[in-house]
């Protein structure tokens, strides 16, 4: 470990920001959002207006911890918090809940009488003729055949051509962005052009096949597999919906406006029911350099593209916006792939809009048609709803592969029905976008409502939530959950029933049920299930646990489902510059004498995120993101195999024989 600490200690000790992350996450993440101006300068009203009991009891929240009986007594919380549950206390679905890990903690915490193992990491060769992984030997060929950096989103697919499905597969996961001062040994703070081009090749996705020996044993990534796939920054992608051609999408390196080089700032994502893979772009804007270019209808800020970029315009001009005004109108999709054809082509669904997408995630409707639920990951931004116009035909994997190149665009609004039923719960509705292919935004078209989406929702009057990421269906109830990451710029009178609480440093989980429960209505029953934070703070909510019997949980930022209807499994971004913990994976009940028990399943290492959490809790077996391990200038080690430098990547959280 002393090479691993030199170079770490080349290494600025970067602050956290106000929302939780250190500096070098707000840096390479988003662009430094949380220092910026807020995009959404729109007049939207925060839908605060209900009844004034209800305003007087929200006001409670916003005062914090002066408020701990008056927000007892609303919650019906009846004793004050412990510090925590400790490590052996009587847990739910099998395990016994860690502690909470200090910040600085450099390790991958597991329950007792689990294991781990890493399953694949930035820079394993993914074809057999690519280089292993030598840090001071990068090179953009080599880049591209070799796992991406910072895995998020993950998917598991069971099955294969040989051996028996249930332990063979493939894993797609996300490679959202670079953290160049880790990747680099001579990074000087920014990028040489050959640089540019390694990071470039290392965003994107990767695709490779597993195994493993039994239930019991880790899984596994086979070097040789033969749907094995790196998709990067230069990537052929096809561009269809409603924008394929738009004026608004041509660029002189493609006039036709239909394809486009590469995917960028991959987040979240989601299955389909055909066996494809949905990947979200979000962060999109912090590698275009806009200086010197017109902004005349207010896109450009509206979407946070300012001047600076991460230097790639000196590699690569199409990120100078001033040179290619379109370029950024190329990025900021919902992207499809299909992870059994490696010689496939991904392709860019404008129907679903343009924004930064945390991911999309998808449920059938009553009658066929496939709903993709979607949260733009941006503070005072919103939720959307696609609803496909054909139906899926089970088995037609062609047909449904277009499902999502044309169909109806909605934006939800959020109404608050007064607090006195002791919950922040009401109803909602989905304001149309676009519907059977025409614009429902005035004086906008309906190419211009899918590339300048943000600009038409602003028009309709749709919530203005904190930071909407992961929305995700329960496969089993049809009950949908969005995780609300955090929002410290929504001051005392900007809060509303669906986003009540000030200077919201720890964020939420609102769950809703859709009219009928049917994926394609247009109004929903909604409520809070969770206000995250330490449990000692009388504003967290728990589903009315018992706070004193709960994990500390912040900043939560994926959801996931197992086989069982009521697991609700939340992943965290934020911890440690919010509760000083390391953010990690946590099971909540959603139903049932134990509903709204968060307990911690896992930590990740330092400086790390926890992400796209794929759980088999039959087979107690839980693959995990691991990403971003060391950002910020801490000493991390993580997967500890020996190197130099950290390696964000998957691992493998099993129990193993008794």
């Amino acid at each position: 470990m002393t090479q691993l600490t030199e170079r770490r200690s080349l290494l600025p000790l970067l602050a956290a920001h106000p929302g939780g992350r250190s500096a070098a996450t707000c840096r390479y993440r988003c662009g430094d959002a949380c220092s910026q101006p807020v995009p959404n300068t729109s007049d939207n009203a925060y839908f605060g207006d209900v009844v004034t009991a209800a305003v007087q009891r929200r006001s409670l929240l916003q005062a914090g911890a002066a408020a701990t009986g008056a927000v007892a007594l609303a919650w019906g919380t009846a004793r004050p918090a412990a510090a925590g549950p400790g490590r052996g206390r009587p847990g739910i679905a099998g395990f016994s809940p860690i502690p909470p890990t200090p910040a600085d903690v450099d390790e991958l915490v597991v329950p007792e009488g689990y294991k781990w193992a890493p399953v694949i990491s930035w820079g394993d060769p993914i074809d057999p003729g690519a280089p292993a992984f030598d840090v001071d030997r990068q090179s953009v060929e080599a880049q591209r055949r070799q796992a991406g950096y910072n895995a998020d989103y993950l998917t598991l697919r069971r099955g294969g051509a040989r051996g028996n499905a249930a332990n063979r597969g493939l894993i797609a996961f996300n490679n959202e962005y670079t953290n160049p001062e880790s990747m680099f040994p001579d990074w000087s703070g920014s990028p040489t052009p050959e640089q540019a081009m390694i990071e470039m090749a290392a965003h994107g996705m990767t695709i490779v096949e597993v195994s493993r020996r039994n239930p019991f044993s880790p899984w596994r990534y086979d070097v040789a597999g033969r749907r094995n796939r790196r998709i990067h920054a230069h990537t052929p992608f096809a561009v269809d919906g409603p924008a394929a051609g738009s004026a608004l999408l041509r660029t002189a390196a493609d006039p036709r406006g239909r394809t486009v080089l590469g995917t960028l700032n991959n987040c979240a994502g989601g299955d389909t029911p055909w066996g494809t893979i949905l990947s979200g772009e979000e962060n999109f804007n912090q590698y275009f350099d806009a200086d010197g270019a017109d902004d005349p209808d207010g896109a450009l800020a509206r979407y946070g593209i300012t001047s600076g970029g991460r230097g790639w315009e000196q590699a690569d001009d199409r990120f100078r916006v001033a040179d290619h005004p379109n370029e950024v109108h190329r990025f900021g999709w919902i992207v499809e792939v299909d992870p059994d054809d490696p010689r496939s082509t991904p392709v860019k669904h404008t129907a679903l809009g343009r924004f930064k997408h945390e991911g999309a995630t998808i449920r059938l409707a009553d009658d066929g048609r496939a709903v993709a639920y979607m949260g733009d990951d941006e503070r005072f931004d919103y939720i959307y709803k696609f609803v496909s116009r054909e139906r899926y035909r089970k088995g037609d994997k062609r047909h449904n592969m277009r499902l999502l190149s044309e169909g109806d665009l909605y934006v939800a609004r959020f109404t608050g029905d007064g607090f006195e039923d002791g919950e922040f719960d009401g109803s909602g509705e989905w304001l149309p976008l676009l519907v059977d292919g025409r614009s429902h935004v005035p004086g906008m078209s309906v190419e211009e409502v899918c590339v300048h989406t943000r600009l038409a929702a602003d028009l309709v009057g749709p919530t203005k939530m904190d930071r909407p990421e992961d929305v995700q269906p329960n496969p089993h109830t049809g009950q949908v959950y969005v995780a609300l990451t955090n929002n410290t710029r929504r001051t005392p009178g900007q809060t509303d029933e669906a986003n009540p609480r000030a200077n919201n440093k720890f964020g939420h989980v609102i769950q809703w049920t859709e009219a009928g429960d049917d994926a394609a209505a247009l109004t929903f029953r909604w409520r809070i299930v969770l206000i995250a934070g330490n449990p000692d703070d009388p504003s967290t909510y728990f589903s009315g646990y018992d706070r004193s019997q709960v994990s500390p949980i912040s900043c939560p930022d994926n959801v996931a489902f197992d086989g069982h209807p009521d697991h609700l499994w939340i992943a965290t971004d934020g911890a440690p510059g919010t509760i000083g913990t390391c953010d990690g994976m946590f099971l909540m009940p959603t139903a049932g004498p134990e509903k709204g028990k968060v307990q911690q399943f896992l930590s990740v290492p330092t400086g790390a995120e926890c992400c796209g959490p794929v759980v088999s809790w039959d087979e107690r077996s839980v693959l995990v993101s691991v990403q971003h391990p060391g950002e910020g200038g801490v000493p991390s080690g993580y997967p500890y195999l020996g190197d130099p430098v950290p390696r964000p990547g998957v691992a493998h959280v099993y129990r193993g024989k008794r």
